[in-house]
């Protein structure tokens, strides 16, 4: 079944509702099927694209990001979602692999992006979502929904590998479908005149969990950024309200709460994720929120899909179970199969460390173009996710490190070659190593230890500027140490364990 068809079913049973709203600017069920049904047929006729053709989405939070979303499932296309945060030259690289034929961006963002794609090889589309052209698109005729099988691909979530090479996890409509499912059983039935709450990335989580709420009849309330107070007034304004928060989202509300009157308002659930929630910080939370969160643990190859910490989990006395459990990620959702391996892929006994591996239909089918990484990863239908966690004998599961050296700042992702790899571009670097240090509101912030070139010299201010120059403004360094050298194993490798212990400490 094709993604698309359960929100078209709803918006023709029930067309008066409302669908979305951003700031101003709203549409009932009715008015976006009729948009979806007519961009799909413009995507389609007027733009030549094909079935299984794969469409980047590159724009703020917005209703176009939703409308065009199902408009491209709706054509029997997929789409490839990225994050607006992004830099133009970590785009590039998505769009020269995911070979995509159109781009669908803002005016904000076309510019600069525009200089970077008009480089690479062969030839695409860009249409930019506030221009006319897009308009006329949006009222084609009407093209009927087309059908494909549930293991067509549907979406691609690219995330940079430790090599600082994307890779691009392949999600099916099956896969999609099964997230929602998953989503009914485990943590919310969805009614028509919900609310949810979109203060997060649409590109990421907070959009996939869009799907589930449209499919019941829930009103999608976009904010193009996060703020404590937008999402006060919104818990006050707007009925049953359901939003995605990474852990820093909730300990900013969490200060933010003094002198806010009820500030639990209409809240129904909030799920988060991303990153580690100090437990201290949960305590909190549950204590302004009351029991109404949902810790959803997964990857892009397996978007929010692998464990869970119920509701119920939630509450408790505060005694030494209580607390563990807090501290724990929960149990695997419903369909899924989660496991604790050492490096043959046998079962470690209860309580000892090994990797998490998880198969479901929530799977990713493998990565796009690079069958070497999808074998890495998918061994025998298990997914290896490259997290080292515990299983308690009542099946929670508890992360204790990451294998990969991922950085999580802010429940966004960054990996240290990407940094590393950029300042290795200026001349007078002769070796640099990335590592996470540890952030009270962020959770991590990036830290990079510096080795310049006998008779050369560079400031934090260059390294900054370089940095700015070719990533995201949150993945540049917040700190640079300069070093002699760099500690290393008898076999060269950099210990990033020593370079951990040597982190200066937070002023």
């Amino acid at each position: 079944m094709n993604i698309a068809k359960p929100f078209l079913s709803k918006a023709l049973s029930h067309p008066e509702l409302k669908a979305l709203t951003c700031g101003k600017n709203a549409l009932s069920f009715g008015d976006l099927a009729k948009s979806v049904y007519g961009l799909s047929g413009g995507l389609r006729e007027t733009l030549g694209l094909a079935k299984g053709d794969r469409v980047i989405l590159f724009m703020e939070n917005r209703n176009e990001f939703i409308l065009t979303l199902f408009a491209i499932w709706a054509a029997g296309l997929c789409a490839v979602p990225v994050n607006a945060k992004l830099h133009p030259k970590e785009v590039s690289p998505i769009v020269l692999d995911s070979g995509a034929k159109l781009i669908v961006t803002s005016t904000y963002l076309y510019d600069a992006l525009s200089k970077e794609v008009a480089a690479l090889p062969g030839k695409r589309t860009t249409l930019v979502v506030d221009d006319d052209e897009y308009k006329r698109l949006v009222r084609s005729n009407a093209a009927p929904c087309v059908d494909v099988e549930p293991s067509d691909l549907a979406w691609i979530f690219y995330t940079s590998g430790t090599t600082g090479v994307p890779k691009g996890a392949m999600l099916s409509h099956r896969n999609l479908m099964s997230m929602c499912l998953q989503y009914y059983a485990d943590i919310d039935q969805v009614l028509p005149r919900q609310t949810m709450l979109h203060v997060a990335p649409l590109s990421h989580g907070s959009g996939l969990y869009a799907l589930p709420h449209l499919f019941g009849g829930g009103h999608q309330v976009i904010e193009p950024v996060f703020t404590t107070d937008i999402v006060f007034e919104s818990l006050k304004k707007y009925p049953a309200v359901s939003m995605f928060a990474a852990p820093t989202m909730l300990s900013r509300l969490i200060r933010s709460a003094e002198g806010v009157k009820d500030p639990g308002g209409n809240l129904l659930t909030s799920y988060y994720g991303g990153g580690p929630m100090y437990v201290s910080d949960l305590i909190k939370t549950i204590e302004l929120f009351g029991p109404k969160l949902f810790q959803v643990y997964g990857q892009g190859e397996s978007p929010m899909t692998i464990t869970g910490l119920s509701k119920q989990d939630h509450e408790g006395n505060l005694d030494q179970e209580h607390l563990n459990r807090l501290a724990s990620c929960g149990t695997a959702r419903t369909g899924a199969e989660v496991r604790v391996v050492d490096d043959d892929g046998c079962d470690v006994p209860v309580g000892e460390m090994g990797e998490v591996v998880s198969r479901g239909d929530t799977r990713m089918l493998g990565y796009w173009n690079n069958e070497k990484a999808t074998q890495a990863a998918i061994r025998d239908g298990w997914l290896w996710t490259g997290d080292i966690g515990t299983l308690n004998e009542k099946g929670y599961l508890t992360l204790k490190d990451r294998s990969k050296d991922m950085i999580i700042r802010g429940g966004s992702n960054i990996y240290p070659r990407e940094i590393e790899e950029v300042l290795l571009k200026h001349p007078a670097i002769v070796e640099v190593s990335v590592v996470g240090r540890e952030h009270a509101d962020l959770g991590e912030e990036p830290v990079a230890f510096v080795v310049v070139k006998d008779g050369m010299s560079i400031t934090a201010q260059e390294m900054d500027t370089l940095c700015l120059d070719h990533m995201a403004r949150f993945k540049r360094p917040r700190e640079y140490v300069m070093t002699d050298v760099l500690p290393k194993n008898n076999y060269g490798k950099i210990l990033k364990t020593e370079l951990r212990k040597r982190l200066p400490k937070i002023n």
